[in-house]
């Protein structure tokens, strides 16, 4: 199966499949997916920078020499919730959900451990849960540059 074709997202992080030079550009959805799954799959490199405050939601930059996107990594304490402004998202442990409100009602969606979700604008996430949840979060500004 001849997967050249098929659009970034399968590109794993790859700037070029076809090794072509190209001009720097700002991330692309596949590298800022690829970046929080190739982290979420080595917490002994992050886990220590883990805290949990029981008020409010924590963020810990995560910073890499060898990479030029930076990360999150973020606590949420039981019954709390937050905004993430686009970007990718991935739940590493304890429960997440989604909320989104509209005319029709409110609606919480999960966030699933180990799944990558994209988010296009503002994101509400809250934790359902009865113990802290951990998520790993990459996102870019409007002009295209990584936010810390």
């Amino acid at each position: 199966m001849d997967l050249s074709v098929v659009p970034d997202l399968t590109m794993r992080g790859q700037d070029d499949p076809h090794e072509r030079a190209i001009a720097a550009g700002p991330p692309t959805i596949g590298q800022l997916a690829a970046r929080v799954r190739d982290l979420a799959g080595r917490p002994d490199e992050w886990w220590r920078l883990v805290r949990f405050d029981a008020d409010r939601p924590l963020d810990v930059p995560l910073d890499d020499a060898t990479w030029p996107l930076p990360c999150r990594l973020t606590t949420w304490p039981p019954g709390h919730g937050g905004t993430v402004h686009g970007g990718v998202s991935t739940l590493v442990a304890g429960e997440l959900a989604v909320v989104t409100i509209t005319e029709r009602g409110v609606t919480e969606r999960p966030l699933r451990a180990n799944r990558i979700r994209v988010h296009g604008g503002p994101q509400a996430l809250t934790n359902p849960g009865p113990a802290f949840a951990v998520s790993l979060h990459a996102r870019w500004d409007q002009a295209g540059s990584p936010v810390r």
